[in-house]
Parts: C-alpha cells; structure tokens; sequence
C-alpha cells in the first residue's frame, strides 16, 4: 500500500488549524447552505484540530462574509498604477511598416 507519511498527514492536518466557518443558525434539519437563508444569524466556527467549536456570532450572510474575509474590506492604495504592459509591439499587434520620408511605406 501507499499510505500516507503519518508526519505528512500531521501537517496537513495542523495547517487547517484556526480555519473560520458561518453556519446558519435555521430550524429543522432542512438545508444549511448559506445562499438559501441569506438573512439568518451566522454562528462562526473555528476549527480547533479535531472538533469545530463556537467563535463568534454574525447577524447575517454579509456580516459573516465580513468576519471570515477581512482582506476583502480592506481599502485599496491609493498611489499610482504601475504600468503592466511593458514597451515593445508585441505579438498579436500588426507589425509597423518602415518610412522612409514619414509619409507611406518604403520605396525599395
């Protein structure tokens, strides 16, 4: 067999440590899936390494978005745009003609 190194799967596991979820706080045991109740409360969840355990409390989809993805609410710099294409003509545009005097194409 090809098990997996017990150091590999430690990892790996360890690396899921302090991951967040939302779970939707809804009666019954109907489905839980966020995009259904986007107005229920949201309990979040941290991973603990081996059971999920209660971390915080979101009043609804977008507060949770919030909680879990901070990055995303972060303001972006403000500060100039660097150039992404660099000089050159590149490959898909239509290669320049030689002039001779400015005005047309090159006479041989």
């Amino acid at each position: 067999m090809d098990d997996e190194p017990l150091k590999d799967w430690a990892e790996r596991r360890d690396a899921k440590i302090g991951r967040l979820r939302a779970v939707p706080v809804v009666s019954g045991d109907g489905p839980r899936a966020s995009h259904l109740h986007p107005d229920a409360p949201r309990v979040i969840e941290r991973w603990n390494g081996h059971d999920w355990e209660p971390y915080g409390f979101a009043a609804n989809l977008a507060e949770a978005k919030a909680i879990l993805h901070p990055e995303v609410n972060e303001p972006t710099p403000t500060g100039p745009v660097p150039k992404l294409l660099g000089s050159g003509t590149g490959k898909h545009r239509k290669p320049q003609s030689p002039t001779t005097d400015g005005g047309g194409p090159a006479q041989r």
